[in-house]
């Protein structure tokens, strides 16, 4: 049956901003949505209060609404706007709770709108915990024993009836809000409040705890028709009692033999086939006794999930856009293969490699947070690898998390005893598989490891070829004694080259990898497909392997010794089968470094700023060419970039792709911190840097350079000294006066930073920061206490500069700007300053030679302009001020930095009547003993924006009045 004709029109609703468990991979499947809807003529208008998104940007929607998602916003939409049907499945839990308010109200009904790929009752369905299990009961598939409990006396009793330890299950949330394991009586009321307080209708699910358990979740495609499609199967490396958003996932499953996935997928059907009105991605949620291969269905739910963003990157089948299809009426064997464009979407794919995803967290930013994971969600954002085997993928997403992993290798320099090292195994942490890895080196069995986290053995067997491939690999002191078949084998299993020489000892990471050059020991690019290579895939996405040469026995005729390895038979350098299937093009291409995984400090801006970048490259002329690790994001779909290598933003993997394809340069200025720290070595490489030089950026990150260069242009800044030890720091405080600003050099998001007062407090700031960040230098600035901070976003292209706009903020200094509610424009500074800190920023600009972007701080005291510091890069404000004015910032500042255009021949003209004032969003709800203490070092998680008339707007005169409150240190 082709599309409903009868939808000319659609709103899409969002997520919202960025909390812990609800992070971009929604816009990454609302932007998908939206496009998908548009290539079929349908109207979309969206709703979305996150102005860091691409998908609030106007190219993804005929309509973009930036407005709080509530009732009333809605309201005004359908009042302004025809609209014949809503999708909410694309919003994560927001969008499905709003959508279900509105129906409640009648809201729907009153503007003739319906609600399109999921109904109500189906929502209610999957989500209401009791409604979930009768179904399921009449379903006759199996469930936990449990019951559901409105108060806190109805959850007491049931804990009783059913016996410790327990789960508690909050109804209508998400990223496991609220939801604990109680394993112990004195835990139980706590859990519960926890639990009755987080769910919007006060009820929690008490079932029994299916403590090491295997979890899996399979990611489902439904049309109208029936016909249903299994994407991906991903199993879960952690056992049962982990939020699957916090555990290590592997694709396709590893360890589930084919009756209990059979038994898991026909279950997955029926259950999706009597969900009701439904259309579109669906996630199952599994546990399975790994003794009797029973199995147990966890929850369903009716909307594309935090997988399907995963499912879709592991598949390269994109779920988002195939599900607002059906939503419209298609069925699925009526649509196309996206990636090969030849065969049927009513399909599943097949996977000829091997993907792990792994979370990535922040709980250096709240202090006295209790980092064990449970059930509900506390890691920040995610990374993706792909590799042809477990280790090699499981490795490279090590590599790819942005904490100085260079694989699964040691990344805290406290070394525990082996009984310490059984004993922190118990504890379900972040750091939990570099733990088991370093008790395996220290020679403890897998046997007591499994009992101590029910991780399934054949994990534990693939880490422990790991610790065994180091042993060997340790024996040779010397680089050139290492075997070539060795070094092939720890390149297949994913070991960086940095690894390598940290176990021989004798090298840097540069000569293991001119020596395996020279050996012919190099990556070879392979193509994500979805048919394993059976069809040709038109597709430009890749990932990096190493690829085993086919065995080739010498005939002893020849006198030759007969051959025990595949590797000691022909020399790498003409291994034959080795299919390299990126084909570089003869045109002139460029390449964009992301921004890695999402934490705070650097989120899904960097997403935004990438693809815009990626567009204005193409519409230049060039070929772009993406290379970044977050399954969450735009930037990294199939059809953004010319091609897109999906791999570690991590200096090894970029530099055999530079080599690969020979780009005319790289661009830095849009992947945050991650990207820029890449520069000095594609500099010493001699690789092009799009935009403003190496040189030119370092002086703005140097921060004596910086100073000198602003004293040279006659521009304030506080007093400031650099140490290297604390008897340093403590000459360097005394000079320039307390109270001080420490922090470490060339970091984002104000990590580490903290405000001191006195000699004690600056020493155990300076200790800690020398132990986690050894080596770093350490800037000490005198803090300018009580005054007004202020921020300039800037283009320039060397000639003139551009100010896109100018932010106010509204708490006082020593609040990091990511965290502060700002203004746009200033709304209570003077013009005169206002046109100091313009001058200032074009001075700046010119000096450091800026060709792109540059964002700079400023504190103003007693009238007088201080410059704190320049970011010769897109901000965190960049894509906020681009929507607030409706000016596309970042397509310009991409093609100044290609040279394409020149600021004096464009005309700007600014759209805001009124302010917008940018929100911080915070998650301090997922960490119940940390305060909302604010200060120099970031906290937020995500922002809003929002648009007021004027400054006599209640909202605003009340922020205005609570600005001081949360300032600590």
């Amino acid at each position: 049956m082709p599309r409903d004709l009868s939808i000319k029109s659609v709103l899409i609703i969002g997520s919202g901003p960025i909390v812990i468990g609800q992070a971009c991979e929604f816009d990454y499947s609302g932007s998908q949505a939206a496009r998908s809807l548009r290539e079929e003529g349908i109207k979309v208008i969206l709703i979305n209060s996150n102005p860091a998104t691409i998908m609030t940007d106007p190219i993804m929607a005929d309509r973009v609404y930036l407005l709080p998602l509530t009732v009333e916003s809605l309201e005004q939409i359908l009042e302004e706007n025809e609209i014949d049907a809503v999708l909410p499945t694309m919003g994560g839990q927001t969008a499905l709770n709003l959508a279900k308010e509105a129906d409640e109200l009648g809201i729907w009904e009153r503007y003739n709108t319906r609600l399109i790929g999921v109904d109500i009752k189906a929502i209610d369905k999957a989500e209401d915990r009791e409604l979930f299990r009768k179904w399921m009961i009449q379903l006759g598939v199996p469930v936990a024993t449990a019951r559901t409990a409105n108060s806190l006396l109805e959850g007491k009793e049931f804990a009783q009836q059913i016996g410790l330890p327990i789960v508690i299950r909050p109804s209508f949330t998400l990223g496991g809000s609220g939801g604990g394991i109680v394993m112990h009586k004195d835990e139980l009321d706590a859990a519960l409040e926890r639990g009755l307080t987080a769910s919007p209708m006060h009820e929690v699910l008490v079932e029994k705890a299916m403590l090491g358990w295997k979890e899996f979740e399979l990611e489902l495609l439904r049309d109208m028709n029936d016909n249903v499609v299994i994407i991906c199967t991903v199993e879960n490396f952690d056992p049962m009692g982990i939020h699957t958003g916090d555990s290590i996932t592997v694709a396709p499953a590893m360890t589930l033999s084919d009756t209990a996935f059979q038994l898991m997928r026909n279950t997955a059907i029926s259950m999706m086939r009597d969900l009701g009105n439904f259309a579109g991605g669906c996630n199952v949620q599994f546990a399975l006794n790994p003794t009797t291969e029973e199995i147990i269905a966890i929850e369903i739910n009716p909307r594309v999930s935090r997988s399907s963003a995963l499912a879709s990157k592991a598949t390269g089948y994109p779920i988002a856009k195939i599900a607002a299809k059906l939503a419209v009426g298609y069925a699925l064997d009526e649509l196309k293969n996206q990636i090969t464009q030849t065969t049927s979407a009513y399909f599943e794919p097949a996977l000829d490699y091997v993907i792990v995803k792994m979370p990535r967290w922040n709980f250096d930013k709240f202090k006295g947070a209790d980092d064990t994971l449970g059930l509900q969600m506390k890691s920040v954002g995610e990374v993706m690898a792909i590799g042809r085997t477990f280790t090699e993928a499981l490795q490279k997403a090590c590599q790819s998390l942005e904490n100085n992993a260079t694989g699964l290798s040691f990344i805290s320099t406290s070394r525990l005893r082996p009984e310490e090292l059984i004993d922190s195994l118990k504890r379900p942490t972040w750091d939990r598989i570099f733990r088991i890895k370093e008790a395996m080196a220290a020679g403890v069995s897998i046997k007591t490891i499994r009992e101590m986290t029910q991780i399934d053995r054949w994990f534990l067997y693939q880490i422990q070829d790991i610790v065994n491939l180091e042993v060997e690999i340790r024996k040779y002191k010397h680089l050139e004694k290492l075997p070539e078949n060795l070094l092939f084998e720890a390149k297949q299993m994913g070991f960086s080259d940095e690894q390598i020489a940290e176990l021989v000892k004798d090298c840097t990471a540069e000569e293991v990898y001119e020596h395996r050059k020279a050996l012919g020991i190099t990556r070879v690019f392979k193509m994500v497909d979805t048919c394993s290579a059976e069809f040709e895939a038109k597709t430009p996405y890749y990932y990096n392997t190493f690829e085993k040469a086919p065995v080739m026995i010498s005939s002893p005729l020849e006198g030759t010794e007969e051959v025990s390895s595949a590797f000691a038979v022909t020399s790498p350098l003409e291994r034959p089968g080795e299919v390299n299937e990126s084909k570089r093009s003869g045109k002139k291409k460029i390449i964009v470094l992301g921004s890695g995984p999402n934490r705070i400090g650097q989120g899904i801006e960097f997403d935004y700023c990438c693809t815009h970048g990626l567009i204005a490259i193409r519409e230049s002329g060039y070929e772009s060419i993406m290379v970044n690790c977050n399954p969450e994001t735009v930037s990294t779909d199939f059809d953004i970039a010319d091609k897109l290598y999906f791999e570690p933003v991590y200096w090894e993997h970029l530099w055999e792709i530079v080599e690969h394809e020979q780009p005319d340069g790289v661009i830095v200025q849009l992947g945050g911190q991650t990207a820029l720290k890449l520069a000095k070595r594609l500099h010493e490489k001699g690789i092009k840097i799009i935009g403003t030089s190496f040189d030119d950026m370092d002086i703005a990150e140097d921060r004596g350079r910086f100073s000198d260069t602003l004293k040279e242009l006659g521009i304030p800044y506080p007093n400031y000294g650099t140490a290297y030890t604390t008897d340093e720091a403590i000459e360097v405080a005394k000079e320039v006066g307390y109270p001080v600003l420490v922090r470490p050099s060339y970091v984002l998001g104000g990590q580490r930073m903290r405000i001191v007062i006195n000699d004690d407090e600056l020493e155990k700031s300076v200790v800690s920061l020398l132990k986690h960040l050894p080596g770093n230098k350490i800037l000490i600035d005198h803090f300018l206490d009580r005054c007004q901070e202020a921020e300039v976003d800037a283009i320039c292209d060397g000639e003139s500069v551009h100010i896109m706009g100018i932010m106010e903020h509204i708490e006082p200094a020593g609040i990091h700007s990511g965290d502060s509610h700002a203004v746009l424009p200033a709304f209570n500074l003077t013009p005169l300053i206002v046109e100091e800190m313009a001058h200032i920023a074009k001075k700046i600009a010119l000096r450091l030679n800026i060709k792109g972007l540059i964002n700079i701080q400023y504190a103003i005291k007693d009238g007088k302009v201080f410059v704190i510091e320049a970011n010769p890069r897109a901000s965190r404000t960049t894509p906020f001020i681009a929507k607030a004015y409706g000016i596309p910032y970042l397509n310009i500042a991409t093609k100044v930095m290609l040279g394409e255009t020149k600021l004096k021949d464009l005309v700007i003209e600014k759209k805001l009547d009124g302010f917008a004032v940018k929100e911080p969003v915070f998650s301090f709800n997922k960490f119940p003993n940390v305060n909302k203490e604010l200060g120099p070092e970031m906290k937020s998680t995500g922002e809003a924006i929002r648009f007021i008339k004027n400054l006599r707007d209640p909202w605003f005169r009340q922020l205005y009045k609570e600005r001081s409150m949360h300032l600590s240190k």
